[in-house]
C-alpha cells in the first residue's frame, strides 16, 4: 500500500498505477533503510541556519533559496530532502518573509530566487502570490524561480487564472521535474501550455535513477516528450549524496554513457546538461568532470 502525503490527488494515485517507472519513485522500499557511511541526511546542510535566516538557504553568491512549505503532492523516495523536510524551518509569517526580503536586499548579487520546499503550490493561490510578488518587487531580482511536481503529479493544480496571476509578476519561471516519458500524460502537458502559453518559462530537472530511466532510450523519450510540450530539458541530475536512496544509484560511467549516447542522438534544442550537486561546490558539476 503506498501512503500519499495530504495534498496528494487521484491523479497522482492513477498515475502510479499506470506507470510502472512512476510508481517506483514513490513506493517505500526496505532499502531505504540500508546502512551507508557514505551518505548523510542532509549532505547539503540545509537544516542549519547558515544564512541567519529563517526558512533561507544560500549556497550560490547570485542565488537564495526560500522554504515556503514542508509538504509536497509526492513523497518521492529519490528526493534531497526525504529525511529533514518536516522539520525544516518554513517561511510562515510575514515577519519571516520580510527577513527574508531584507536579507537579499542588503546582498546585491542575489539576482535569482528559488520558492522551494516541499513544493509552493501546495499553498493557496494567494500565498503563492505573497512569495512571488515579494521577490519579483525588488529591482535586483531578475528572476523567481517556482520549484514544483504539480505539472507532472497535480496538473489541474496549474490553473488558468494562477497562470495568468503568476504572469502579472514578470518575473516567473517554473522549474518542473518528469523523470520518465509515460509522465508526460495529456493532462500534464496542458499544465505546461497553460504556463507557457501565459508567458512564463517551464524548465525540467530531471533526476537519473536506476531502474526508472537508466538508458539513452529512455531519456531521449523522455527529451523528445518535454519538447512536445515546449518545456526545456534543463538538467540532469546524479542522484544527491542522500541517505536512503543508495539503491537509486546509477554508477558514474553509467551515466557518463548515457550522457554521450543522448548528446549522438538529439539536437542541443532538446539536450539538458547531465551534471551533480557536489557538496560544498560553488557550481553545478557537468558529469564529464567527475
Amino acid at each position: 500500500m503506498i501512503n500519499f502525503p495530504r495534498h496528494a490527488c487521484r491523479y497522482a494515485e492513477q498515475l502510479a498505477a499506470e506507470c510502472e517507472q512512476f510508481r517506483l519513485q514513490l513506493e517505500p522500499d526496505v532499502r531505504e533503510f540500508d546502512e551507508d557511511d557514505d551518505y548523510s541526511a542532509d549532505p547539503f546542510g540545509e537544516t542549519d541556519e547558515a544564512s541567519g535566516v529563517h526558512g533561507l538557504k544560500q549556497r550560490f553568491e547570485d542565488r537564495v533559496l526560500v522554504m515556503t512549505s514542508d509538504s509536497c503532492f509526492m513523497n518521492c523516495r529519490h528526493c534531497t530532502r526525504k529525511g529533514i523536510l518536516e522539520s525544516a524551518d518554513v517561511v510562515r509569517s510575514d515577519e519571516e518573509l520580510q527577513d527574508c526580503l531584507d536579507y537579499v536586499k542588503s546582498r546585491p548579487l542575489v539576482r535569482d530566487v528559488l520558492l522551494s520546499g516541499g513544493d509552493p503550490l501546495v499553498l493557496p493561490d494567494d500565498e503563492v502570490l505573497r512569495f512571488v510578488e515579494a521577490f519579483a518587487s525588488l529591482e535586483q531580482v531578475d528572476v523567481v524561480r517556482l520549484c514544483t511536481r504539480a505539472p507532472c503529479v497535480n496538473p489541474e493544480r496549474i490553473t488558468e487564472d494562477l497562470a495568468k496571476r503568476l504572469r502579472g509578476c514578470g518575473k516567473v519561471w517554473v522549474n518542473t521535474q518528469f523523470n520518465c516519458a509515460g509522465e508526460v500524460t495529456p493532462e500534464a502537458a496542458a499544465a505546461c501550455a497553460r504556463l507557457v502559453d501565459a508567458g512564463i518559462p517551464v524548465s525540467c530537472q530531471t533526476v537519473l535513477l536506476a531502474g526508472v530511466n537508466d538508458s539513452a532510450d529512455a531519456m531521449l523519450d523522455l527529451f523528445s516528450a518535454l519538447q512536445r510540450a515546449r518545456v526545456r530539458p534543463y538538467y540532469v541530475f546524479q542522484c544527491d549524496p542522500v541517505a536512503g536512496i543508495s539503491h537509486f544509484r546509477v554508477p558514474l560511467e553509467r551515466a557518463k554513457e548515457i550522457a554521450a549516447e543522448c548528446a549522438d542522438r538529439i539536437g542541443g534544442l532538446a539536450l539538458p546538461r547531465f551534471v551533480a550537486d557536489i557538496p560544498g561546490s560553488r557550481r553545478k558539476t557537468p558529469i564529464e568532470e567527475l
